[in-house]
């Protein structure tokens, strides 16, 4: 029989240098010149006010190394990353063998708030030494990500007043469901799972009302009150293509030339217009060149930011609502497009489907006063033309009763039987298109990019900014944020955004430099 040499899978006890598990070209190798040699963390430092007395604290540059690694490698958890501290030898050499507690890396990130926005501004200012924002484009958009909050405690004011009196309710019936049974004499061994059932919904409740108590109604703009949230009252309820999520929607500005990001932001908000001119704001010290092109997509149009981006006379396109419908390249999207679930169009049994009417779009508008309907039919009008209050004109037509009770398109044009003598059939309103003004801002925007040139410079917007959520979302794991409160979460945020600028940086020479 063969014999082979023997093997030991034990443990083993072997030399390592640190200093060259930091391997140059690497990620690690660029964080560790760069918060070395490159950042000024005095700010960091002064938190700390143990010289003479207090216990030693971990060196903020040595936290700041670990959490961005951390976040490099798709590592998201205080919990995970503490054990890479103690197994893992890339950070065990960046971090000196320093082995901080979950609870330790917690909090630097949470009290990060003040600071991140200067550390920000730093690693921006070593992008741009090497020649890493090119400033001919900064497209700004945004992700909208989960946060560390419970969509149920989400509701208006008067939506968690009802929450809490079905929890009281609740554990009322139970309470009396326990007591029913008990005076039968019955077994009492689900009696400490009950109790605890009780506690916890009365007091749920008691915590709904306490916050309703002392937090205000969220209104918006025009008054209106907003959905808050008991968990994280900063934090919003958001539509997205897999469902509701209750977090923020993270905003970024991207330059065209190597997707750097030059500005990061959050807001706990489904509406991203009030972010563009801050976005724009915060962007500015980058945006030294007068030929520098703001993109951004239809989330963050509105007639007041356009009119603003002209008065100061800032270069941008912003997409509006119409654009792809104006666009011919667009016509055929809808055959592209995922079918409907099957399922979601069935109707219960015995119950008929829903009819699709015919809208205005059906109907044929002729120029004397008359249109003709799907079925041939001819509808007249007065030639009377009204106003609305928006200043919008149109013209109203009508069908003589006789031509729809006699037409077989009439279940899917009337709503319902027409009123007996009543002489009319069916009506349709035809308004008029909007007067263009050539002086309007949005007007000159939407000229400028229907044009050649601008559909060729807009198409470059997506191509910019999508990648980088992609990295972050997907190489990064970013797929929740684990903080509350905006503070935090922007703090986070930005730390995702630092590691992809960072991760530019170590394609450049900053990444294979040594120290002597």
């Amino acid at each position: 029989m063969a014999r082979y040499k023997p093997q030991d899978c034990n443990s083993l006890l072997l030399p390592v240098v640190l200093s060259e598990q930091i391997i140059p070209g690497s990620f690690a190798f660029a964080l560790n010149y760069l918060v070395d040699h490159e950042l000024d963390l005095g700010a960091l430092d002064a938190n700390f006010k143990n010289d003479e007395v207090g216990a030693s604290a971990y060196d903020p540059r040595v936290m700041l190394k670990i959490v961005l690694l951390a976040y490099s490698q798709g590592l998201i958890s205080s919990r995970v990353i503490e054990q890479a501290c103690r197994r893992n030898v890339q950070f065990i050499a960046i971090s000196g063998d320093s082995q901080p507690s979950h609870t330790h890396i917690a909090k630097f990130v949470a009290n990060l708030s003040t600071q991140i926005k200067p550390l920000f501004s730093q690693v921006l200012l070593t992008c741009d030494a090497q020649g890493l924002i090119g400033r001919n484009m900064f497209a700004i958009d945004g992700v909208k990500l989960p946060s560390n909050a419970s969509k149920e405690r989400s509701g208006t004011h008067e939506e968690l007043r009802h929450r809490a009196d079905r929890l009281e309710k609740a554990a009322d019936k139970i309470m009396a469901l326990h007591q029913a049974q008990d005076k039968q004499g019955t077994d009492d061994a689900l009696e400490p799972k009950r109790q605890a059932r009780i506690e916890a919904l009365r007091k749920e409740a008691a915590r709904t009302r306490e916050f309703l108590a002392s937090t205000p109604q969220r209104l918006n703009r025009k008054g209106q009150e907003l959905k808050t949230n008991i968990t994280d009252p900063e934090s919003a309820k958001m539509a997205t293509n897999k469902g509701v999520i209750q977090g923020y929607a993270a905003q970024a500005a991207v330059d065209s030339s190597h997707q750097v990001i030059i500005a990061a932001d959050v807001i706990g908000s489904g509406s991203e217009q009030a972010m563009l001119l801050p976005m724009i704001e915060q962007s500015e010290p980058y945006r030294r060149a007068k030929h520098t092109l703001i993109t951004a997509d239809a989330g963050y149009h509105s007639d007041a930011n356009v009119q603003h981006l002209r008065d100061h006379n800032i270069a941008a396109m912003i997409a509006d609502n119409q654009m792809r419908q104006r666009d011919e390249r667009f016509e055929g999207q809808a055959k592209y497009k995922d079918k409907p679930d099957p399922l979601s169009e069935k109707t219960a049994t015995g119950q008929p489907k829903e009819v699709k009417r015919f809208r205005p779009k059906d109907f044929r508008f002729n120029g004397e006063n008359t249109a003709t309907c799907p079925a041939g039919k001819v509808m007249t009008s007065p030639g009377s033309i009204h106003t609305t209050t928006t200043g919008l004109r149109y013209q109203t037509y009508t069908a003589k009763a006789v031509d729809c009770n006699a037409c077989q398109c009439s279940s899917q044009c009337l709503k319902g039987p027409l009123k007996p003598n009543d002489g009319r059939g069916r009506q349709v309103t035809r308004f008029e298109p909007k007067t263009k003004d050539p002086s309007n801002a949005s007007e000159r925007m939407r000229q400028a990019i229907d044009s050649p040139r601008g559909r060729q410079l807009y198409s470059q917007r997506i191509g910019t900014v999508e990648p980088v959520f992609g990295n972050i979302r997907h190489n990064k794991r970013l797929i929740r944020l684990n903080y509350r409160g905006k503070a935090k979460v922007n703090a986070q945020w930005n730390l995702y955004c630092m590691v992809h600028n960072i991760e530019k940086l170590s394609k450049t020479d900053l990444g294979q430099r040594r120290t002597q």
